[in-house]
């Protein structure tokens, strides 16, 4: 038998074995009742589609806050909200319904970063390794967190992995799926700096203004696009909106490890929003320099931005955890050569 196919052979049952424990997993969290979250953020991207379909700009509730205090404001750009409303629009009006969609549709993504991640170790010849690191991302329990909850996170990330995989072999489809991924959710935006400065590193040296221009646009398209109708109606409460997650006050949602600015702030009240943040900025800012001269490969430096944000941000919720895990284990081995696969005859 042919050497390529034993070795597909394996990817797919590797694959089919974790299909079914994830489906397993997903499955016996799908029987909690639809009241039980609606405290969750999933309830209240239903909510603002709601909104949205009565006429009603769900960025202009935070023109009435301090910016440090929370009620569930609309955080993130709109492509959710828009998909939620759209759900509406087509007969699904209610909270359960859109769990009727929304649970299947985060499994599929779930399995899509198990599947990117399996492949990504195949490739490189350690498909042991990969069952490994595809079953952590599948089973383990910040994963298990956001199947419970029912978050956007699945989504996100997926479209963040398979923008790194594909941005050596086919940048734009690359660069879209970013855009994609910071339209569900931004909190990768701090990796924007590392994308321009790979299209600076490995464009036309003639022509680098304009290739990092080009890229630089499509990455803002899934935002921007989505964003215009509230950004006209409300630029205010727009960016205020967007901007509240970096002024709110610090979280101790995970009590026992608050961030040294949460420490701190309580004996020095002005540590707080965006100079609580300097140091986080200032350590992305020297991984992006490192990015830079220093040739470090581009997983390795997202998975420490991403890193940082989960050591250093004044808001810490268990959802974070994800989005360094899953870059962690592609950059432990991004820079092993893809395997060598003979020829069929």
């Amino acid at each position: 038998m042919p050497h390529t196919r034993r070795w597909d052979k394996r990817y797919w049952l590797a694959l089919l074995l974790l299909v079914a424990a994830g489906l397993l997993m997903h499955i016996s969290f799908w029987y909690t009742p639809a009241d039980d979250l609606m405290g969750q953020d999933v309830y209240y991207i239903w909510l603002e589609g709601k909104r949205i379909v009565a006429g009603e700009n769900p960025y202009t509730r935070v023109l009435a806050s301090d910016m440090r205090a929370n009620d569930k404001y609309a955080t993130y750009f709109p492509l959710a909200y828009l998909f939620s409303a759209l759900v509406q629009k087509l007969g699904w009006s209610e909270f359960i319904d859109w769990l009727y969609l929304w649970r299947p549709l985060s499994f599929i993504f779930h399995m899509g970063i198990v599947a990117l991640t399996l492949q990504y170790f195949y490739r490189r010849g350690f498909w042991l390794l990969g069952f490994v690191a595809a079953a952590i991302l599948l089973l383990g329990r910040w994963s298990v967190y956001i199947t419970r909850v029912h978050h956007l996170e699945f989504a996100a990330i997926f479209f963040l992995l398979l923008s790194l995989t594909l941005l050596r072999e086919r940048p734009r489809l690359a660069l879209l799926a970013f855009s994609v991924s910071l339209g569900i959710k931004q909190i990768a935006v701090f990796l924007l700096p590392l994308y321009l400065v790979y299209l600076w590193i490995n464009g036309d040296k003639k022509q680098r203004i304009k290739h990092v221009r080009q890229g630089f646009l499509i990455i803002l398209s899934v935002p921007v696009l989505t964003s215009l109708p509230f950004l006209i109606l409300n630029t205010e409460g727009f960016l205020k909106s967007l901007l509240f997650s970096a002024t709110r006050l610090g979280s101790s949602h995970i009590e026992g490890a608050p961030s040294l600015d949460v420490i701190y702030s309580q004996v020095l009240p002005w540590l707080v929003g965006f100079k609580a943040k300097l140091l986080m900025l200032l350590l992305m800012g020297l991984i992006y320099l490192s990015f830079w001269t220093e040739k470090i490969s581009i997983l390795t430096a997202a998975a420490l931005v991403m890193m940082v944000f989960l050591y250093f941000n004044s808001v810490l919720f268990l959802q974070y955890f994800l989005w360094s895990l899953s870059l962690t284990l592609l950059a432990l081995v991004e820079q092993v050569p893809l395997r060598m696969v003979p020829q069929q005859p």
